[in-house]
Formats: C-alpha cells, structure tokens, sequence
C-alpha cells in the first residue's frame, strides 16, 4: 500500500474520532447545562440591579459629560 493511501486512511480515522468526541462532548454539555435557569435568572437580574443602580448614581454627572462633549465638537461651547 502506498504512503499517501495510508495517510489518507490515518487522516479519515482521526476525523471520525474527533467527531465523536465532539458529538459525546455536546451532548454532555447539553445534558448539564439542563436546569440551570434559576442560575441565569439570578445573574440577569443582579445585572440589571447593578447596571441600574450605577445609572442612579452616574447619570447625572454621565449625561453632563456627554452634553459638554457633543457642545464642544459642535462648536457650541
């Protein structure tokens, strides 16, 4: 048997076995990953809370940097 035909051979194999393990690695992962949504609810919520509660207490000084920016590029100020 020729080397190319060989390597050829090797090449097809190691494909098959790399699709397996990443078609056993999805379903593990998936099967895991069922039943986590409280998890996530609570990451999203204390995201918001956090995101909100920066708004809060920047927001005002945020929006006058920005109106100061945009008077400055406008020539305004």
């Amino acid at each position: 048997m020729r080397m190319a035909h060989r390597i050829g051979y090797l090449m097809f194999g190691v494909g098959l076995w790399v699709a397996a393990c990443t078609g056993n690695l999805a379903r593990r992962l998936r099967r895991d990953e069922r039943g986590d949504v409280p998890g996530w609810v609570m990451i999203t919520l204390m995201s918001a809370l956090l995101v909100a509660a920066l708004l809060a207490i920047a927001g005002p000084r945020l929006q006058e940097l920005f109106n100061q920016a945009i008077d400055s590029v406008s020539g305004l100020g």
